[in-house]
């Protein structure tokens, strides 16, 4: 007679850790704010100081590519006269209008077809038939209709982010649990009080992330039409640096977008944390 089966021996990364992966680098594991801070300062350091080594040795011409004290001069020289805050000032508000307009009437359309699948059979197709055009193919046309004018620029940001942000903001509201919307119907409320009440806190923190990502793509769609039509603005000054040579000032100002997008994608970051904190994500 045999004896009693014998228990598979568990595999080795559910016997006491063995296998397992060090803390800092298993999937999902925490990272306190300090080391994180030093990590990203670590890493943006690592690169200006490559750059700065690459200049300083001369195996990159400073046509090509100056070095970061050149770089930094030029943009102290620009914030003094006042020309890179004007530049920074009309192109802000030109991102931030032609976002808000695009944003304002993308959430409650993908609202809409989120919740309602007569308006996404309606709506939907036509969203993704327009959103494949390539935004540069209108700026000629924007021109013609609209001219040189922050018009021309609100109109190119709005296509390059409208669509995209109706699809996104529809998919946020189907990940809202059917449940909910079930107890919304056993309590007794309308379809509006249902949305209101029930779908759109639950969908708001997702909302809250497509405009952070849709907010970089307006940045985008911005210099586009900064660099083709426009007399001021940052793009322009990139382009009218480009014909006299002015490579420091060409970097400079790529440097300040990147900047001008970091803090403002941090900004919204620190806001969600504020605005949701009902939200369990991490």
């Amino acid at each position: 007679m045999t004896g009693s089966p014998q228990t598979p021996s568990a595999p080795p990364a559910a016997r006491g850790g063995v296998g397992r992966a060090p803390g800092l680098f298993r999937i999902g594991a925490g990272l306190g704010s300090g080391p994180f801070v030093f990590i990203a300062l670590a890493v943006f350091l690592a690169l200006l100081a490559l750059w700065w080594a690459v200049t300083a040795s001369g195996l990159v011409k400073p046509i090509f590519l100056p070095g970061p004290d050149a770089v930094w001069l030029r943009l102290v020289e620009l914030a003094t006269d006042g020309t890179l805050w004007a530049d920074a000032g009309i192109s802000l508000y030109r991102m931030m209008v032609g976002f808000a307009i695009a944003s304002a009437m993308a959430i409650p359309i993908g609202i809409m077809i989120g919740c309602f699948r007569v308006w996404e059979a309606s709506i939907e197709p036509l969203v993704d038939f327009v959103r494949y055009m390539p935004v540069v193919a209108f700026v000629p046309l924007t021109i013609l209709w609209a001219g040189t004018s922050d018009t021309q620029k609100f109109v190119i940001i709005w296509i390059g982010t409208f669509f995209q942000q109706v699809l996104m903001v529809m998919d946020n509201v189907k990940r809202v649990p059917p449940d909910f919307v079930g107890l919304g119907r056993t309590l007794g409320l309308s379809e509006a009080r249902i949305v209101r009440r029930i779908v759109l806190p639950s969908a708001l923190p997702g909302i809250w992330d497509t405009l952070r990502i849709s907010l970089g793509w307006a940045w985008t769609w911005l210099v586009l039409a900064e660099l083709v039509a426009a007399t001021s603005g940052l793009g322009y000054r990139i382009v009218v640096s480009q014909r006299y040579f002015q490579t420091q000032t060409i970097i400079g100002y790529i440097l300040l977008l990147g900047v001008l997008g970091l803090i403002t994608d941090q900004s919204m970051k620190a806001l969600e944390r504020v605005l949701f904190r009902y939200n369990s994500r991490g």
